[in-house]
């Protein structure tokens, strides 16, 4: 029976690393001295093996310590691997000079724009729309982003892409039940749900997600002809409610008028006919044209 262990998340150490002028004026002081004495050992009647081969292995030493040197920008950062073996991340911006056997990666720690391409998924409702995304991202530990994933700006792509997919899968694009979130009304609330599910996804990289917003979200081509008969049917019934209401209401008001101030005394019948009548003006789309009746009220 065998038993998987669970890899253990790396660590960033951090690694103080020597200013690399003092370095770099000896090595300048030792080539042409070693160099001189090289000659001037040659020229001697009995020249020594020693001061021959002392120079000579200071000359290839002082080039080798070239490979040391090193410059580090504002929010940079370097991995120092030695042999296969982590040994530390250096962030302090300068000229810096160490170990020249050291594998040195350089990591850029400022923030990152990820402009996500249009998607299409479908939304809670199995709706095809089209959705994209930016994601505000950066490097806060290097060790997890050189050694726990292959490629971390590959993963945060891959990643952040899945994460979108899933994000639009949990709410409907619009017309939601209850009042609930929908992508088209909750931008801000599906906003700090999209970056808290990035962050659990990219936190394993040494990714911190500083922002993540939609900029694009539209139904699919194939069904937007339809959606958008749907939404002028839906703003003409709501329009046509609000009409209805206030006719109602002042149909109301008329009828409580007339009776409070006893201007005409009507029964049942007449009261239905004004009332039929007054909805039709107040909720006609045309211009009514009135027929003005002559006779008695009753002709």
């Amino acid at each position: 029976m065998t038993t998987t262990q669970k890899s253990q998340p790396s660590r960033e150490i951090s690694i103080s690393t020597m200013s690399g002028w003092p370095v770099l004026f000896v090595i300048l002081l030792l080539i042409p001295g070693s160099i001189f004495t090289l000659i001037w050992n040659a020229n001697t009647n009995d020249p020594s093996v020693v001061w021959i081969v002392l120079p000579i292995l200071t000359i290839i030493a002082s080039v080798i310590s070239f490979g040391g040197f090193f410059t580090l920008q504002p929010n940079e950062a370097r991995v120092l691997i030695l042999f296969g073996h982590y040994k530390g991340t250096e962030r302090s911006s300068g000229f810096h000079w160490t170990n020249p056997f050291y594998t040195k990666t350089r990591i850029s720690l400022r923030a990152r724009n990820l402009d996500g391409e249009k998607l299409k998924v479908n939304d809670k409702g199995g709706n095809p729309i089209e959705i994209a995304a930016v994601v505000v991202w950066r490097v806060m530990d290097t060790a997890q982003a050189v050694f726990d994933v292959d490629d971390y700006q590959h993963f945060v792509r891959i990643q952040s892409e899945s994460a979108i997919r899933h994000l639009a899968g949990l709410y409907n694009y619009d017309h939601g039940e209850n009042e609930e979130t929908t992508l088209r009304s909750g931008r801000e609330e599906v906003a700090e749900e999209m970056q808290k599910e990035l962050q659990e996804r990219l936190g394993n990289a040494g990714v911190e997600v500083l922002e993540a917003r939609i900029t694009h979200l539209a139904y699919a081509p194939e069904i937007a002809q339809a959606m958008l008969r749907r939404q002028q049917a839906e703003a003409i019934i709501a329009a046509r409610t609000k009409i209805v209401q206030g006719a109602v209401g002042m149909v109301e008001m008329a009828l409580q008028s007339l009776a409070e101030k006893q201007v005409i005394d009507l029964d049942e019948e007449r009261k239905a006919s004004m009332v039929s009548n007054l909805l039709v003006v107040l909720c006609g789309e045309s211009e009514v044209n009135p027929i003005i009746n002559t006779g008695t009220l009753y002709s």
